[in-house]
């Protein structure tokens, strides 16, 4: 049945052997299964209410992303899961192997489950490899800070300790380079500042085009800008659903952003000169300074500066608080205990993603 259960996801397989299993009382695998009595302890925003997923995370990313989620697990169910239940009746039951517990078991294996990385070679060319289910090495949990990791050989997988850990020390394994609002998404917590090392904020590219029209003077000019963005969508370097990655040292999409900067402050001479160039400069030392590092976007050109400025302005204007009102819940205990374990969460994930806009805010101030 392989070729039936082909999804965009690749996950079917998987959550099919989970559907039959977790509800057969004498599955192999009860013992692990018995380790969460209950799904519905699994606390993605998925499964928070839309009001709730939307007054706590909206300008994270996460509303968008869950959107998707639940539009690709409705579509799975009722186009894949559901036919390949119909038609072997005597191990599936549609009552029992319901909509919403595939959607729980979607949650269970994007916390739990393991992928193993492709080789290099393979990386642009296929997907990523399938998830699996790995009992005993899924009980670790994840900081980004770890003292742990999974290694893969063609034998075993091998947790190995990457430090040493004094007796009594918990040991947290690594889910990879992830920022909060990734890891609530698949996971269901946040590291608290200034923990998460990994943490990024996402500036959406439309916003550096709508920045961009906004400063333009004239109609002649909106017109050159939507040019210009045209011609970096032909380019690939933007796209209507794209976003600028920044970490807390550099810009994680430095390509994409330097090259959008420097065609939206040109002139219209400028432009037209670009455009016949093909948009190649044989301008080497440009390649060499290519990194946007913290110090590299105090040196951006003026103009550059004030694009990036106001681009951000209007991203921390998506978010439904200001840094100041997230720094006063952190810094007062006893607000902060009162919040619910949602709020501390999303409360991360704001917090973490401000503090680093602001923080380009005063390099291209």
């Amino acid at each position: 049945a392989q070729e039936s259960l082909q999804s965009q996801s690749g996950w079917v397989p998987l959550l099919l052997a989970l559907l039959h299993e977790y509800t057969a009382s004498n599955s192999h695998w009860r013992p692990y299964f018995s380790l969460w009595q209950d799904f519905r302890s699994l606390d993605h925003p998925m499964f928070w209410p839309e009001e709730e997923r939307t007054r706590l995370l909206q300008g994270t990313g996460i509303p968008e992303a869950v959107d998707k989620d639940l539009a690709n697990i409705h579509l799975e169910y009722s186009s894949i899961i559901l036919p390949f239940m119909e038609s072997h009746p005597n191990i599936f039951d549609p009552k029992l192997h319901t909509l919403e517990l595939y959607k729980q078991l979607v949650a269970f294996v994007m916390a739990y489950s393991f992928q193993e990385p492709l080789e290099e070679e393979d990386e642009d060319e296929k997907g990523p490899n399938p998830p699996m289910m790995v009992p005993v090495a899924d009980i670790l949990n994840h900081v980004a800070n770890h003292n742990a990791n999974l290694e893969y050989s063609p034998q075993c997988l091998r947790m190995v300790t990457t430090q040493p850990i004094r007796e009594g020390e918990e040991i947290f394994n690594t889910y990879g380079q992830m920022a909060n609002w990734q890891l609530l998404h698949m996971y269901g917590f946040a590291e608290p500042y200034p923990g998460n090392t990994n943490d990024t904020a996402d500036i959406q590219m439309v916003t550096v085009r709508k920045a961009a029209l906004q400063r333009a003077k004239s109609e002649a000019q909106q017109q050159l800008v939507l040019e210009q963005w045209d011609f970096l969508c032909q380019l690939e370097m933007v796209g209507e659903e794209g976003a600028f990655v920044l970490s807390w040292d550099e810009v994680l999409t430095e390509e994409e952003l330097s090259m959008t900067l420097k065609v939206l402050c040109m002139s219209e001479e400028e432009f037209k000169e670009y455009k016949e160039q093909d948009g190649w400069e044989d301008d080497s030392e440009e390649e060499e300074n290519s990194t946007l590092s913290n110090e590299a976007l105090s040196r951006l050109k003026t103009p550059c500066k004030q694009l990036l400025y106001n681009s951000v302005l209007l991203t921390l204007e998506s978010y439904r608080s200001d840094l100041k009102a997230e720094q006063d819940l952190l810094n007062n205990k006893e607000a902060y205990e009162k919040l619910s374990r949602r709020e501390q969460q999303a409360l991360h994930v704001r917090y973490g993603q401000k503090r680093i806009l602001h923080q380009l805010l005063e390099l291209v101030q």
